[in-house]
């Protein structure tokens, strides 16, 4: 059975005019419009193609690839706003609709916000929502610790950073185990790090055999943070310099910075070190 709002594989049973019908198993035939069909395509070729619904909610094939499909997480732009509701490009011609009731604030024009998409069980329209919380923690974890783990950042907090774990749980990332500023919508890979009694999960950002930061190259990395990423300062810099900026010999710098290197933390050129 073919899924709306999804990538499918589907056969081509009939070429028209304006395009060429996919056979859609229950839900029928499925036209792809001319403007979508690949070159050379022909009946009894497999096309791999996005579903929505058109205007009259028909069915409708294109192979334009949509920002984000149903059951996902993303941050997408306001490009309209009417008496019906707002509308976010994702991708396709068709935009993407966020019911008033789906709004946490009022959303404005050419703002992006983060949002799920899914489809709407009464009208089973495709559409978003930004009232994130009611899509997450429907179901107990069951990731394993040290598992890999696609993560959304959803926000910053006074601890770190809440983020989506696989499109369906909530999840941590401690502010003194992050060592970059991480954007809301962005997606990265990240680490299970523990599952609480209350089924809160705590995140990492790097494998758990991961060496922990001594309070040498801990305190680097905050007066690093502190100013914006980078400091004109490296192994090349006057011992002197290091002390003024960092408070210990040249000798601990050089091995702090040598340590944060290899984990890939920081980069180190003649113009100083810096945040990867």
């Amino acid at each position: 059975m073919a899924q709306i709002g999804k990538y499918n594989s589907l056969r081509v049973v009939k070429e028209v005019d304006f395009g060429v019908y996919l056979d859609g198993e229950k839900d029928g035939e499925i036209l792809m419009p001319i403007r979508y069909v690949p070159k050379d395509c022909k009946v009894g070729d497999y096309v791999d193609v996005f579903l929505y619904l058109d205007s009259e909610d028909r069915p409708v094939a294109t192979t334009e690839k949509p920002f984000v499909q149903v059951g996902e997480f993303a941050m997408l732009r306001v490009i309209s706003v009417n008496k019906i509701g707002t509308f976010l490009d994702w991708g396709i011609m068709k935009d993407l609709l966020v019911p008033f009731r789906e709004q946490k604030v009022t959303m404005v024009e050419n703002r992006s916000y983060l949002v799920y998409i899914y489809v709407d069980e009464e009208s089973q329209r495709i559409v978003a929502s930004a009232k994130l919380g009611k899509f997450l923690d429907k179901v107990a974890p069951e990731y394993a610790v040290g598992e890999e783990v696609d993560l959304v950042i959803e926000s910053e907090t006074d601890l770190g950073y809440k983020a989506i774990i696989n499109n369906q749980h909530w999840g941590i990332l401690y502010e003194n185990e992050v060592f970059e500023q991480l954007a809301k919508g962005l997606k990265i890979k990240g680490y299970i790090k523990k599952i609480r009694t209350d089924n809160k999960i705590d995140l990492s950002l790097h494998p758990l055999g991961y060496e922990k930061v001594d309070p040498l190259t801990q305190m680097i990395l905050d007066e690093l943070k502190k100013a914006g990423g980078s400091i004109a300062v490296s192994d090349k810099s006057d011992a002197e310099e290091v002390y003024r900026i960092f408070g210990i010999s040249k000798k601990s710098f050089k091995q702090a910075i040598g340590a944060l290197y290899k984990r890939r933390i920081i980069s180190i050129s003649p113009e100083g070190i810096k945040l990867i």
